[in-house]
């Protein structure tokens, strides 16, 4: 279990750059979502997103949604499917926003108590921002038909609902830099389902330490204070809590199925979230997949790439684009409608070795083209399978890699967690 908060989570609108620091195989899903797909199979689609249908110029690029169906505790009617909630394996747990349940839902969500009294609230810190809202229980549902009866459940889940004003936003919070992402346009989402590689969001230090600005412990009379939280009322992931369903519990990982894109785009595209990994027929480690352990405690990997050594890597589904360290590609001009991604002059071929905790290597092949030029010749498309910009750096020097979303465009990508055996590995790991 880790001890230090790994959430490598990027939310991006059209115009932003935003990167970390997010064909078929056995495990694929049939149907189409009215009914016939297997139950721990849910449909997904990338496309411009909720935010596009509400206000000019936040079209989403390269953000994978599902359906999630959230109901009271322990009720299969005082439910509400909530549509375009983001897919992440760069972080924790499910997050929805609060504009979009309804006042049934809101009122039936019973905030998480704590020992001293108080309500439990977070401050969720992503790259480019933050969100605020407090942590309530509800059973969370996902795959099959999108109902409550009908997929995957996560009885007793605690999740965050960002964006209500039970609360007023801690100084400490709203300091850790960036924007407030508390609304549906600034999230680029109705939410977020967390399905990372770690059971809490958080984990040991939040249980232990006060001093990093995440949970808080909140009265109407005191306003909201730091505080530590135990394991089981953090921000769960919902992959940790599944029940089991016939005899059979796919608690241990999931894989991302989706189709090859163009590489002058695609207006949408839509593939498949499939829970567990070698727990029944339809997820099957594919033998042609290589296992990369990951850093027990960061989820981390190691890649080569131009000589460089990155090693703080990732995978994350999160991420719109690929990040990398390379200062012979151009980046766009501020003046651009690409801001912060990479504008070579033409397309240019990749490969980058990733290696795992375990030695194993995998090679990932990709290709960063013109941002500018995508997004002004196809201004109604979301999907981008060459889409790149610039990392953060750590240290002295760059170490960040992000595989985000285009990679896994053609590329099946296994996400085992923390402590289980998937497919006859441990995790954590990442496999393609």
């Amino acid at each position: 279990m880790r001890n230090i908060l790994a959430s490598l989570i990027c939310l991006s609108l059209l115009l932003t750059a935003c990167g970390g620091g997010g064909s078929a195989i056995s495990g694929s899903g049939s149907g189409t979502g009215t009914g016939t797909t297997a139950y721990n199979v849910t449909n997904a689609i990338v496309d411009q997103g909720p935010a596009a249908l509400t206000a000019a110029n936040t079209a989403a690029v390269n953000i994978m949604y599902v359906k999630v169906t959230v109901c009271a505790p322990g009720s299969v009617t005082t439910c509400q499917t909530i549509d375009h909630v983001q897919v992440d394996t760069g972080s924790q747990g499910v997050r929805l926003l609060a504009s979009v349940l309804n006042s049934t839902m809101l009122s039936a969500l019973q905030p998480v108590a704590l020992s001293g009294g108080g309500s439990l609230a977070e401050c969720t810190q992503f790259v480019d921002g933050f969100s605020w809202g407090p942590i309530v229980t509800a059973d969370v549902h996902v795959g099959g038909s999108d109902t409550a009866t009908s997929g995957e459940s996560a009885p007793g889940l605690p999740i965050q609902v960002i964006g209500t004003t039970t609360y007023a936003v801690p100084n400490s919070c709203s300091n850790v830099g960036g924007t407030a992402e508390n609304t549906v346009v600034s999230f680029g989402a109705n939410g977020i389902i967390g399905v990372g590689l770690f059971d809490q969001d958080c984990g040991d230090g939040c249980s232990q330490i006060v001093s990093n600005g995440l949970y808080y412990s909140c009265t109407s009379s005191a306003g909201c204070a730091e505080t530590t939280v135990p394991l089981t009322s953090q921000v769960l992931n919902p992959v940790f809590k599944l029940a089991a369903n016939g005899g059979v519990t796919d608690n241990n990982g999931v894989i991302i199925e989706m189709p090859s894109v163009a590489s002058s785009g695609a207006a949408t595209v839509t593939g498949t979230l499939v829970f567990g990994i070698g727990t029944q027929a339809n997820n099957a480690l594919s033998a042609g997949a290589t296992v990369l352990t990951t850093d027990p405690n960061t989820g981390l990997v190691s890649t080569s790439f131009l000589g460089q050594t990155y090693s703080n890597s990732y995978l994350d589904s999160g991420s719109n684009a690929i990040y990398f360290n390379d200062s012979s590609i151009p980046v766009c001009t501020q003046s651009s409608n690409a801001q912060g991604f990479f504008c070579p002059a033409s397309t240019e071929a990749f490969a980058t070795t990733v290696t795992g905790v375990n030695g194993r290597t995998a090679t990932a092949n990709f290709s960063i083209g013109d941002a500018s030029t995508l997004f002004n010749s196809n201004q109604t498309f979301a999907a981008f399978s060459n889409l790149g910009g610039p990392a953060g750096t750590t240290g002295s020097g760059p170490q960040t890699f992000a595989l985000g979303l285009p990679f896994y465009f053609g590329v099946p990508v296994y996400t085992a967690m923390e402590q289980t055996n998937a497919g006859g590995t441990e995790g954590p790991y990442f496999a393609f």
